[in-house]
């Protein structure tokens, strides 16, 4: 036997041939699939340029942004100060023209979150904890309103002490396009302004005073933008969704199912919706080797929890290492379809956005892998919208992962926009996400990624789509920025390719 016979049999377990994994697709019925997932909080166009379809104007900084003159507060962010960070222009509504406008110029659909929490900053002086002052309440915020109830004007009055949101989304509506949507998110992560923005609201708002305000100022937009969306409430988390931190008139209620009910009740009192998506932030909390896996400096384990990490929004069977799973009892959190089912008893033809998550390891290929899984899982569950909070060009796997469903071939290929029913995968090493498009039926594409560090060949039957060429572009821990180009074939409705340790392959299936 020759030594090359000798490696070959080695390779292949030691004689037995390397199994194929046998998965099937069926190309005969379709699901949408919404084309706002691939999203991103303030990305930098010049190094992304269309990449992403979503982007989002929100965070901690925007809960008390004065938009006549740019002015905002830091929070627990920066000292709770007042400061100039959001813009030095006094030019009224500045910071958010220009945030609409540079989406709008790269076909990005656009989410602008309202200041409702009653107060804004009123200077820019840059000096520290507002505490400091004396009446600081009075002195260094304006009151925030959700109505003006006289005509609107710009620019506005800076001399009243009050800022108007309605007048606020009335300009707003009056600078965009008619290219890309423009949506409204009714602030920012409100169960925690007791710790975030205690200067304004000292303890985190109640079941009842999140309700009300967001009734409150859902009227006023859609009063304003009868056409547009609104976003409510951007819980930060967990807890969030369960009690709203801990809210003291809880009574046992989930959050999410009382805010709903309430939200409904509503659209009955007001004749139409106010609230047309539920938005909630996810940052995971599975963690390996004892470290989050989005956040810290990675140990040798914890690549592999971040792998596994996106089956906690859907898999009935998975129990990650957290202190939530701990919470649940030990059991698994399938986030998306518990939020589903919420959505469909308590206030039915809601939608459902994430526009805040990251699952970290964007110069590490369980990155790719990682954010790979959760955008074809977010298909795969019915997502309105999402938006990875933190994503930079210096997450290059991350981005890498964005690619694969948005530019897989480097010349503009993107997955499709109707998704295929996938059977066959076994969630621990594999998954499979496959889908045709609305404007061309010779195309299908798959997206298979390969969770182990030990190459898969892969046969996918494609059941109601007999292709006849196919190619196949790799990402892995050597090919991200480029990616590999692997031999793919494809003949009698089965699609046959290579999959390499630890990747990401988009395969492109032509008739």
């Amino acid at each position: 036997m020759t030594v090359l016979a000798i490696l070959a049999l080695l390779m292949t377990g030691g004689g037995q041939p390397a199994k194929t994994i046998q998965l099937e697709v069926d190309a005969t019925t379709t699901y949408s699939i919404s084309p706002y997932i691939y999203g991103a909080n303030f990305p930098d166009y010049s190094k992304v340029g269309n990449l992403f379809t979503f982007v989002r104007l929100g965070g901690n900084r925007t809960t008390a942004y004065n938009w006549e003159t740019n002015a905002s507060n830091a929070g627990s962010d920066w000292h709770h100060q007042n400061d100039g960070y959001m813009g030095e222009s006094n030019e009224a509504g500045l910071t958010y023209r220009k945030f609409l406008e540079d989406a709008q110029s790269h076909q990005a659909a656009v989410l602008l979150t309202i200041p409702t929490a009653g107060y804004v900053a009123a200077d820019k002086k840059g000096d520290g904890d507002v505490a400091q002052t004396p009446n600081y309440l009075e002195v260094r915020f304006h009151k925030s309103l959700a109505r003006k109830g006289k005509p609107f004007s710009y620019p506005p009055s800076t001399s009243d002490k009050v800022v108007y949101q309605d007048e606020f989304v009335s300009f707003l509506e009056g600078k965009k396009k008619s290219a890309t949507p423009l949506w409204y998110s009714l602030d920012n992560e409100p169960d925690l302004w007791g710790y975030t923005h205690q200067r304004i609201w000292p303890k985190n708002p109640t079941y009842a005073q999140i309700m009300a305000n967001n009734e409150e100022f859902g009227r006023a937009i859609k009063d304003v933008a009868p056409k547009s969306l609104v976003f409510g409430p951007a819980n930060y988390g967990f807890m969030g969704f369960r009690t709203f931190q801990g809210a003291p008139d809880s009574n046992g209620r989930d959050f999410i199912d009382a805010y709903l009910d309430h939200m409904r009740q509503v659209e009955s009192k007001a004749g139409k919706r106010i609230l047309d998506v539920l938005d909630i932030h996810w940052y995971p909390e599975a963690r390996g080797d004892g470290v989050r896996i989005c956040e810290g400096t990675d140990k040798p384990g914890t690549p592999a929890a971040r792998i596994q990490a996106p089956r906690s929004l859907w898999d009935p069977t998975y129990v990650e290492t957290s202190w939530i799973a701990d919470y649940l009892g030990k059991k698994p959190i399938a986030l998306l379809p518990t939020i589903n089912a919420q959505i469909a008893k308590h206030y039915p033809g809601t939608k459902l956005a994430i526009t805040e998550y990251n699952y970290g390891g964007g110069q590490h290929v369980s990155g790719a892998i990682a954010q790979a899984d959760v955008l074809g899982i977010f298909g795969r569950y019915g997502l309105f919208a999402a938006a990875n909070w933190g994503i930079s060009d210096k997450d290059i796997y991350q981005i890498a992962a964005f690619k694969a469903f948005r530019d897989y071939d480097r010349k503009g290929s993107a997955f499709g926009d109707r998704g295929l029913s996938v059977r066959g995968e076994n969630p621990e090493i594999d998954s499979l996400y496959a889908s045709l498009f609305s404007n061309d039926k010779s195309k299908l594409t798959l997206i298979y990624i390969n969770k182990e560090s030990k190459p898969h060949s892969v046969a996918v039957k494609t059941t109601g789509f007999d292709g006849k060429t196919a190619r196949a572009f790799s990402i892995t821990g050597s090919h991200c920025q480029k990616p590999l180009q692997v031999k793919a074939s494809a003949s009698s409705g089965q699609v046959r390719f290579e999959a390499p340790a630890l990747s990401v392959t988009t395969v492109e299936v032509r008739l």
